[in-house]
């Protein structure tokens, strides 16, 4: 069968990977084109265009490129029926995703949604288009599965989160390999997780960095994002005392001591491979200033969703800066600290459930379009 699959993040990259995976172990015939990045790239098909392309942060940045986001929309339609796919599959990225998506219904295309939109976070409204366009539905996140049956009535399968499984699978390397090989010392590593887009990570790194030289008896190092060259980071590792890894995430998580982490799917990881973390973001002022009236959470990190506590420090605008984020620094590098967020963090992974999230969704849209 011909999937074709939208994924316009380094997460839905990481997902939508997982995914095709799974449907080629259980799709002998299978064929995929897709709009996603390196990992779906890396294991087979055809893409179409590369995340990078698509990643505008904010409200007010959106704004200035709205050319080429309607191009892009423009593009995927004409190329979608082109490829005449037995399914689309959309993973996340609503802003794009829900524009396809009631197209791709009147067109009579079967569509189904992996990994959904965080309408129980701001514009809730769009259920009323999910109901109507959305064939079927995957999520990831315990607490959805009540907000889009007990709430609005709409069936959803809850298969439990891809990042179990990706991290699971991940092969723990040698610490003294590992820092040998990357230009390391045996110092305690502090990792930096500023975000996948251009104008995030200059604008996180320009404050985490901030705290480098309170902290020598540590080593502080930045996980490059898939996509993002070493000269980008160039200008930033020029302070002592600071390195850079690219496309070894996985492999600096499993080593490190703490992290300050941009918030997103990111903090979710950490939190998986039992770091202790701050989370922290800022946007511009205009953007922020919008989405402080229309979002309506406790918090901004899935930890804290997830937990419906608070188990880890968000620093969020003003509240992300120099001062703040070393004296929340030093707390989470405390003894006792860490030891009762490693007890939270147990319970963070009993919530999202076992693994095999790729495998059953997989299954699922199989049966379904058969």
């Amino acid at each position: 069968m011909k999937y074709y699959l939208i994924a316009g993040e380094a997460s839905g990259d990481l997902h939508g990977s997982n995914l095709i995976k799974a449907l080629k172990q259980q799709d002998a015939e299978a064929s995929f084109r897709y709009w996603g990045g390196d990992l779906m790239q890396q294991v087979g098909g055809e893409l179409v265009k590369h995340y990078r392309e698509l990643a505008f942060m904010g409200f007010i940045e959106v704004i200035f490129n709205l050319r080429t986001i309607f191009n892009n929309i423009s593009f995927c339609k004409k190329d979608i029926e082109k490829f005449n796919p037995d399914v689309i599959i959309f993973i996340d990225y609503p802003g794009f995703n829900m524009r396809i998506l009631k197209w791709a219904k009147q067109r009579g295309f079967k569509t189904h949604y992996y990994i959904s939109p965080q309408i129980w976070a701001w514009k809730e409204g769009r259920i009323k288009y999910i109901k109507r366009d959305v064939d079927t539905m995957y999520i990831i996140l315990p607490f959805e599965k009540d907000f889009y049956e007990k709430k609005h009535n709409f069936p959803v399968h809850f298969v439990g989160h891809p990042l179990i499984d990706a991290i699971s699978n991940h092969i723990q390397v040698d610490p003294k390999t590992f820092c040998s090989e990357n230009g390391l010392d045996d110092r305690p590593i502090i990792a930096l997780l500023p975000g996948s887009r251009k104008q995030e990570i200059s604008k996180m790194l320009h404050v985490m960095l901030t705290v480098v030289e309170d902290f020598n008896n540590y080593q502080f190092v930045i996980a490059g994002a898939p996509g993002q060259d070493a000269s980008f980071y160039a200008p930033f590792i020029k302070k002592q005392n600071v390195h850079l890894l690219l496309d070894k995430t996985y492999d600096l998580l499993s080593l490190c001591n703490a992290a300050l982490v941009t918030s997103g799917t990111a903090t979710l990881e950490t939190a998986l491979f039992k770091v202790p973390q701050v989370v922290c973001y800022k946007g511009s002022r205009g953007s922020y200033e919008i989405a402080k009236r229309i979002i309506k959470l406790k918090y901004i990190s899935l930890v804290n969703l997830i937990l419906d506590r608070e188990v880890v420090t968000e620093l969020i605008q003003t509240e992300f800066n120099p001062k703040r984020l070393k004296k929340e620094l030093i707390y989470i590098l405390d003894d006792y600290h860490r030891a009762v967020l490693f007890l939270d963090y147990y319970d963070l992974e009993l919530k999202l459930g076992g693994k095999g999230a790729s495998e059953k969704t997989a299954k699922l849209i199989i049966e379904a379009i058969k």
